[in-house]
């Protein structure tokens, strides 16, 4: 997806060879018109697939999901990593480690909002080690539903996350694949591809 590369590209923030900071767009402050734009592609890839819900996590990926499902036509659920005084026991949870926090939550989503026909679509900002992408997975197949696929706003190719989930047989389309964040420069699958065949 071209304008989220470009965003990337111009307003992203390479802070090591494994972090790319995107908070003046993506998962701090939002960009309404991209993330719009994000929400169709999504929408436009996954629109025969019968999906009935659309899951992320808590927080960053609330913006992107909200927007898929309005395009979808269908109700969003974002898994809790806080637990609220307003659920009680009946949840379904998982435990999910973040590299970048350096840290586990246990996340949950209430066991009224998930039913066994569901087929969901799990939206995520990032998609590195696969970690939140497991959980959530988790947390679906506690309810019996189906996960239909990944959405990943930004893969990072140079690590396993996709890998791992394309080993379990899952569909994952990602808008924006990095290769690398070599010399402190965001380098795309794509143009690295492109490269190696010159």
């Amino acid at each position: 997806m071209e304008s989220l590369k470009q965003a990337i590209r111009e307003r992203g923030n390479v802070l090591s060879d494994t972090v790319l900071k995107v908070d003046s767009f993506l998962n701090h402050q939002v960009d309404p018109k991209l993330i719009n734009e994000i929400g169709q592609a999504f929408a436009e890839r996954f629109k025969n697939e019968g999906i009935t819900k659309v899951l992320t996590i808590e927080s960053s990926g609330i913006a992107p999901s909200l927007v898929v499902a309005t395009h979808l036509g269908v109700p969003f659920i974002f898994a809790r990593k806080k637990k609220s005084l307003t659920m009680t026991d009946n949840v379904y949870r998982s435990q999910v480690y973040s590299f970048t926090k350096q840290e586990t939550n246990e996340i949950t989503v209430s066991k009224d909002l998930l039913h066994a026909d569901d087929r969901v679509l799990i939206i995520d900002d990032f998609l590195a080690n696969g970690q939140a992408a497991f959980g959530l997975c988790e947390i679906v197949e506690q309810a019996g539903a189906q996960v239909v696929g990944f959405g990943i706003v930004i893969e990072k190719s140079f690590q396993d996350g996709r890998k791992k989930l394309t080993d379990k047989g899952y569909r994952v389309e990602s808008l924006a694949r990095i290769q690398s964040f070599k010399n402190g420069t965001v380098q795309f699958v794509d143009e690295f591809v492109t490269q190696l065949s010159k």
